[in-house]
């Protein structure tokens, strides 16, 4: 099976640098080479930088990507799409009307005799007590009842705020340590546990593959900086990165 793990892209539907508009097209590019090579992508969280969608309304700046998505999960590609710390607000259009299967916290199944766990990641930072109250907060049904109740330009305007505020507390040099420490020691408990032979994760904008206790952690790293990804071919994991002229390279 060939299986496609990518996260932390950040699509951003407010004023987009030119860097930003960038990364996209390397996004868009890379879409559309990956028809009829995967099987399976799995969306490992912060796609958007932030996600809702109204009874009628979309936000038009993601309509690209979305149409990118659209034409993989036509093409064949199976589309698993686990919510970050950006996007998690989701309602019916990924699922009815693109295809894609959501999941809140993580996805786990068992392929080619490995046994796979991927999430975001945001969760198992350390001592980010702040952060896992806000997120406890801001995911309360009640709290998406309220954004949705705002005209849309309105709620954008906030929810651009509190992505901007979210980024920069992330950048920190001890949100990073924090992000790589606690990643890694969870993924060292499911490994032990034998929950699973390969995690996988995104969230701190850092690609690697660390080998733990016979096992694999790899970090999905992003395409703000890295444009890299996981790829798992017959059971065997690799870190790649994007790049337009060469494509992809281990």
């Amino acid at each position: 099976m060939r299986i496609c793990i990518i996260s932390d892209l950040h699509c951003k539907f407010s004023k987009p640098s030119a860097e930003d508009l960038e990364n996209l097209g390397l996004v868009m590019d890379f879409l559309t080479q990956a028809r009829g090579k995967y099987d399976l992508m799995i969306l490992a969280g912060d796609i958007f930088d932030l996600w809702y969608d109204w009874q009628y309304t979309i936000i038009k700046q993601y309509f690209p990507l979305l149409v990118k998505l659209y034409e993989l999960k036509l093409s064949g590609c199976r589309i698993v799409y686990i919510s970050g710390n950006h996007d998690f607000w989701f309602g019916d259009f990924l699922p009815d009307y693109l295809g894609l299967e959501l999941y809140s916290e993580f996805y786990e199944f068992t392929v080619d005799n490995k046994k796979v766990y991927v999430c975001h990641g945001d969760t198992h930072t350390l001592n980010d007590f702040r952060y896992q109250a806000f997120r406890r907060l801001i995911r309360i049904p009640l709290m998406k009842k309220f954004f949705g109740l705002l005209h849309p330009d309105l709620a954008l305007g906030l929810g651009s705020k509190m992505s901007r505020s979210s980024r920069a507390r992330l950048d920190l040099p001890r949100m990073r340590v924090r992000k790589n420490v606690g990643l890694q020691a969870f993924a060292r408990n499911v490994i032990v546990s034998g929950r699973a032979d390969y995690v996988i994760m995104g969230h701190s904008h850092n690609p690697g593959l660390h080998e733990i206790a016979g096992g694999v952690y790899a970090n999905s790293g992003d395409w703000i900086s890295h444009h890299s990804f996981v790829e798992i071919i017959a059971g065997d994991i690799q870190i790649k990165q994007y790049n337009k002229k060469e494509g992809d390279i281990a």
